[in-house]
């Protein structure tokens, strides 16, 4: 085998092998060779409240004068900031209360937000007000908090307004996976009260869909690791490759002309 043929081997192989291939970036992909259309389950189960959540917590009645103590500050109804919810929520403590007027220390941890509204308005009505009051309590999470890092586009802790967040959707908020990020074998750190577990989802398999991770929890985080072609520095794409080749090759001529 001549010098030549030796080069070219060399120059394809490092071609291939450095360049990312257009499979690793394609989302939910249908992998194997079965061609039936299926509905796929989805995981999702209901969030259960932890210690440092905030919660904003509505309490209404036909009369709202009798009421107003719960609801102090009626423009944070209207125009809700971070800021405003994180000032005007309910903290739960580290013993998994909410302290409200009136009522005092309630204990919501483990409970899902139905669970906690049904519990305050159960409370309310044992103790404080007659059923033709007509209270009605509203117990959401005051923003759907989540953190990404890793090769994305944009890092850091996010908040949404709503109550599920996919995977997906949190990634396309910090700009997606870059083109050397790692889509096969993202990380899901959560957060449980007997401590923390590590997920891994492949964002490329359509089967993602049905992973316990596909739907966020709030304060979950988000790594998403490099290819190996990002420590070789041998570029993304064939280009770039082309161009590393040619600066090493260019460089080893040099070299060698001027040990010649």
């Amino acid at each position: 085998m001549n010098s030549k043929t030796i080069f070219l081997l060399f120059f394809v192989g490092l071609m291939i092998t450095s360049c990312v291939p257009t499979q690793d970036l394609i989302y939910l992909q249908k992998k194997g060779t079965s061609t039936e259309s299926s509905v796929n389950p989805v995981a999702l189960k209901p969030y259960r409240l932890q210690t440092n959540d905030i919660l904003s917590i509505t309490i209404k009645a036909i009369d709202p004068k009798i009421v107003e103590i719960f609801n102090s500050d009626p423009t944070a109804q209207i125009t809700p900031s971070e800021q405003l919810l994180y000032l005007k929520g309910y903290s739960v403590d580290d013993h998994g209360n909410v302290r409200l007027p009136v009522l005092g220390e309630v204990n919501v941890l483990g409970y899902t937000l139905d669970e906690a509204r049904e519990r305050i308005e159960t409370l309310l009505l044992r103790d404080h007000f007659k059923k033709e009051a007509g209270i009605y309590v509203s117990v959401k999470l005051a923003g759907f908090r989540y953190t990404v890092n890793g090769e994305v586009a944009v890092t850091g802790s996010k908040i949404l307004y709503q109550d599920k967040v996919t995977i997906l959707e949190a990634i396309a908020n910090s700009g997606d996976i870059t083109i050397i990020g790692d889509r096969k074998d993202v990380k899901v750190i959560r957060q449980f009260p007997q401590g923390a577990e590590t997920f891994s989802i492949d964002l490329t398999d359509s089967k993602a869909m049905q992973s316990p991770c596909y739907y966020l929890q709030p304060n979950d985080y988000i790594y998403v690791k490099p290819l190996k072609q990002k420590s070789w520095g041998t570029g993304k794409t064939g280009i770039e490759s082309l161009g590393t080749i040619i600066t090493i090759l260019s460089l080893a001529t040099t070299t060698f002309l001027l040990l010649k």
